[in-house]
């Protein structure tokens, strides 16, 4: 007999017992789809009982997944939502029109069927899909939106045969699995690409374009690339007061999107071109829910972190961007910003190519360097160390909240203060502040 456990002695289960990659990286991932069928075969092929969307890519997922998904729970249906990692809860991971699965069909989950999972030692992402897929089907979603963990073609994700694949860019990251090249990667990516399914395709180089265009003639899949002129649905963008960004658009009129963060010019682009596809086979009949949708993406889904303020004065931003395929947008973002002084709350962990990021970074803000509360997280004082090499200077803290605290300490109402370089920092602020709140609140 097992010991029942409540929700936070199932999460602890669920992160020690299973490898899991956000802890320590390289050890907790698996090649091969084994288990993931094996797990699929044992829940009866939970996926195959509802429409599902796929989305790859290096950067832009999340935003794309759950703004996908509000744009279809305005339109009307009962939506899952799979996406990775999570930011204050586990259970942000598996949604259901917009809310988080219940604490006790986690622990339910564990209870039942550790028995049959145990021995086959799962990564805990494998473990999370099945939990999801399974989840999904008892709750009789109509369309479950699917975020790719990591690569494409071995992801576990790639059981599905989904109605709509997308991925929306590539750039150099979790190059020890996925390979050196940016066309390596794109082969990776591509792996979700199937037989007759329409695939859309965010930004390319040089490099990926071929790599797509090849991978979707072999499989007789669709191929719409959002970049291209004709297909273009973002004709231009501006900055709004309450700090959404408005779009002209090809297709919808003016649009306003809640996500902030500049780099949402290129994912909207990429999820209006999605959208057309949607259109033209009856999943969204009604413009108004596209409108609706993208102006309510974190109220209907949940989403945090993405260019996401926690208070105005002085102002302070948070945003998940986590390499530099994501810094390219936001460390111009920042130095763009009007504040007598910048203060940036920084750490990153040790996969991510921390030099590029360093030397986008500006050289005149005052910096507060950190780690996240996980065991891939580079030491603040090596985080330092590096920056020094850069030109950038500031004070090192043993936890984020430390250098939060501290740099609201010096900010005067003027200031702006940044707080990221990796989603665990984000992580690690968020639930320091609920927590905060909670003790507020007692």
């Amino acid at each position: 007999m097992y010991k029942t456990m409540n929700y936070a002695e199932t999460v602890n289960y669920l992160f020690n017992v299973t490898p899991v990659f956000e802890h320590i990286g390289a050890a907790a991932y698996k090649e091969g789809l084994d288990n993931t069928i094996a797990l699929d075969n044992h829940f009866g092929n939970p996926h195959r009982k509802y429409k599902t969307i796929h989305i790859a890519g290096t950067n832009g997922k999340g935003s794309c997944s759950h703004t996908l998904a509000s744009i279809l729970q305005k339109e009307g249906y009962k939506i899952g939502l799979y996406t990775s990692p999570h930011l204050v809860d586990f259970r942000e991971r598996i949604r259901v029109n917009g809310k988080c699965i219940s604490e006790e069909r986690v622990i339910k989950f564990v209870e039942e069927e550790r028995h049959f999972f145990e021995p086959l030692h799962p990564s805990f992402f494998e473990l999370t899909t099945a939990l999801a897929f399974k989840y999904f089907e008892e709750q009789e979603v109509e369309i479950a939106i699917i975020e790719v963990g990591l690569g494409g073609r071995l992801d576990c994700t790639n059981i599905i045969n989904p109605i709509l694949s997308v991925i929306t860019n590539i750039s150099l990251d979790h190059t020890q699995f996925l390979g050196h090249t940016l066309a390596a990667i794109a082969g990776e990516k591509a792996g979700i690409i199937k037989s007759g399914v329409p695939v859309v395709i965010g930004e390319t180089v040089s490099e990926t374009r071929p790599v797509f265009e090849r991978k979707a003639k072999e499989n007789g899949a669709p191929i719409t690339f959002a970049e291209d002129d004709a297909k273009r649905e973002v004709l231009s963008c501006h900055s709004l007061e309450d700090g959404s960004i408005g779009y002209d658009t090809l297709h919808f009129g003016n649009l306003r999107g809640e996500l902030g963060g500049e780099y949402q010019e290129r994912n909207t682009n990429t999820i209006l071109c999605a959208v057309l596809q949607l259109m033209r086979m009856g999943i969204i009949r009604h413009e108004e829910s596209v409108r609706d949708g993208i102006a309510n993406v974190c109220e209907t889904t949940g989403l945090m972190g993405r260019w996401q303020k926690l208070q105005s004065s002085p102002l302070v931003i948070c945003d998940t961007g986590h390499n530099a395929g994501g810094w390219t947008y936001l460390s111009q973002q920042i130095k763009r910003q009007h504040c007598d002084t910048c203060r940036i709350v920084f750490g990153m962990v040790d996969d991510k190519d921390i030099d590029t990021v360093m030397n986008m970074l500006p050289h005149t803000a005052t910096y507060y360097f950190t780690q996240a509360q996980c065991k891939r997280a580079i030491p603040s004082d090596v985080v330092a160390e590096k920056a020094s090499h850069h030109n950038l200077n500031g004070k090192t803290f043993a936890t984020v909240a430390e250098a939060y605290e501290a740099a609201l300490s010096d900010a005067h109402a003027d200031d702006f203060v940044f707080v990221g370089g990796s989603s665990y920092i984000v992580a690690d602020l968020l639930v320091y502040l609920k927590d905060k709140e909670n003790k507020t609140e007692k």
